[in-house]
């Protein structure tokens, strides 16, 4: 069904927050194993209690015929899944006629192999995690990985026509020294850069408190060095956004612990698994791939608004030392 008309009821929460942005995982596996996001032993779902792609697209669908304007793709690492450009590309024939944007958020160690792929399904734009360019520390952070292959990555999708924005997890101690460079790369590259704040999401392990670093302190820092003016530009998730002046360089700050962004939430997230999770902080979730077995489309409704209806307030992130993550679950299953 293509939702070229607003179908069903408008997807709204208790507080008043209408939905318009859903977030897929497609995979909870990753060819990475970053420090602050996974531990090195991970332990992934069986292949067999997945939803197939083919589900996934349906439930997307729903989605946007019900008012979702845009879709994020994750993971783990989307690109590691087979046939995920199958799902690329029956997204993308929604773009303008339902959906505003379809877009995906990837390591960037497959991103030179899938970027003209990508733009010819219809994306506009990727995320890219990267948290140095330095080789040695970047595969420190990641355990093994390779920065040359994501940096050529990277160019390889700016110069096949994707927007590209470097999402970097600030980390005390370990890649600090790092942020202002990384800026002056992205103004140079004609990248944006959003910096983020490491989130207390499954037992790591590493204590998040010795790599907690407030982006208040490095905005401060930044501003000092760079231009920074404020801009009302919004790409629907919970960064705010600063232009560095006389660039086309934006800077976001995605600050969970030092500036709670809850009252504007507009999202909600679908596991690889098939669980719908209304926060990325909260337990509470529905099961999406039951109800669509179980019953089809009214039944995948239902659920939906069960699951809206207990969309909490807000997050409840807190790191400290000793004190266990907010909740067990791993990013890498919800999807970021």
């Amino acid at each position: 069904m293509a939702p070229d008309v607003f179908v069903g009821q408008p997807l709204a929460d208790q507080h008043g927050r209408v939905i318009r942005y859903l977030r897929i995982s497609v995979t909870d596996r990753c060819d990475l194993r970053c420090r602050y996001c996974m531990a090195e032993n991970m332990t992934f779902l069986p292949r067999a209690k997945l939803l197939s792609l083919e589900e996934i697209a349906v439930i997307a669908e729903r989605f946007i015929a019900r008012g979702v304007t845009k879709i994020r793709l994750s993971g783990g690492e989307p690109l590691v899944r087979r046939d995920v450009g199958d799902l690329v590309r029956r997204l993308g024939r929604h773009v303008g006629t339902g959906l505003d944007e379809l877009t995906m958020t990837t390591n960037g160690t497959r991103l030179a192999q899938y970027a003209p792929e990508m733009v010819e399904a219809g994306m506009a734009r990727v995320n890219v995690s990267l948290d140095s360019r330095d080789p040695d520390r970047f595969r420190f952070i990641t355990r093994h990985g390779d920065v040359d292959g994501v940096l050529r990555g990277i160019l390889t999708a700016r110069d096949a026509g994707l927007a590209v924005k470097i999402n970097m997890v600030a980390l005390k101690g370990l890649n600090e020294d790092e942020i202002a460079p990384m800026l002056q790369w992205c103004i140079d590259e004609g990248l944006d850069l959003s910096l983020i704040e490491t989130m207390p999401l499954g037992a790591i392990d590493e204590d998040r408190v010795d790599r907690f670093l407030p982006l208040t302190a490095v905005f401060d820092d930044l501003s000092a060095r760079f231009p920074l003016a404020r801009t009302a530009h919004r790409t629907g998730g919970p960064a705010r956004y600063w232009r560095v002046e006389g660039t086309q360089t934006r800077l976001g700050l995605i600050s969970p612990l030092t500036a709670n962004f809850c009252d504007g939430c507009n999202r909600v997230r679908l596991t690889t698994e098939g669980k719908l999770f209304m926060c990325l902080g909260h337990e509470d979730q529905v099961d999406l791939k039951a109800a669509l077995r179980a019953g089809g489309l009214p039944a995948l409704d239902a659920a939906i608004d069960a699951g809206l209806a207990i969309k909490p307030a807000r997050h409840d992130f807190r790191i400290e030392s000793g004190a266990a993550p907010a909740v067990s679950r791993h990013m890498s299953v919800t999807g970021g």
